[in-house]
């Protein structure tokens, strides 16, 4: 399903007038690339509900500029301090004939069979939650899942181990090597065993005395 934003032009430009486009509950905007950038405007409330799925910071999205619609990507948005207020947003147009780069949340599952937590009563810890891929748009993927079913305790699965959907490759900074999630023993069981063992000892040093 693709998910649509309506926006306006914005003619009036510069700091008092998006001051004043906040205040009437509408979000200053711009969308580049390919031609001439576009000054837009938003609804708040409808943006600031839109930021909060994740689908909407990784798919193509269709930006309706006053009826006419094109492809785009959100590409950057600025929040406020400390209200629930999203004070800028930015959006680039979409090429469909060209690669794109993009961060993509990672969706982990089976990790409640994986070995080194059901026999080995271990933590699975998420060292990446993202991974940035490049794909045409048309092969952009929502999320990219990664099984955990074999996961045994001490061990990890890296980037390399991530199935990729077709067109899809790794992108930016990732290396194949690099870990994606692990699966340790809690610290405060590696404590308790320490401790334990550590009063088994004690006896048995007595004894020898």
């Amino acid at each position: 399903m693709t998910i649509e934003v309506n926006a306006t032009s914005r003619k009036a430009q510069g700091t008092g007038a998006s001051r004043r486009l906040r205040k009437a509950g509408r979000v200053p905007g711009i969308i580049y690339g390919s031609s001439e950038p576009v000054m837009i405007e938003l609804d708040h409330n409808n943006l600031y509900h839109a930021l909060r799925k994740e689908e909407f910071h990784a798919s193509i999205l269709t930006l309706d500029l006053e009826g006419k619609k094109e492809p785009v990507l959100l590409r950057d948005f600025q929040m406020h301090p400390f209200r629930q207020q999203v004070l800028h947003i930015d959006f680039q147009r979409v090429d469909a004939k060209k690669k794109i780069h993009m961060k993509v949340p990672l969706h982990f599952i089976n990790a409640e069979v994986a070995p080194g937590v059901k026999i080995g009563g271990g933590i699975i810890s998420h060292v990446l939650n993202e991974l940035e891929i490049a794909c045409l748009p048309a092969n952009l993927p929502e999320f990219i899942e990664v099984d955990l079913a074999n996961l045994e305790l001490g061990h990890s699965v890296h980037v390399s181990d991530v199935k990729l959907p077709k067109g899809v490759e790794i992108a930016g900074h990732h290396h194949a090597g690099d870990a994606v999630a692990t699966v340790q023993v809690p610290r405060g069981a590696v404590e308790a065993a320490a401790a334990a063992a550590a009063e088994a000892e004690a006896p048995a040093a007595e004894a020898s005395k």
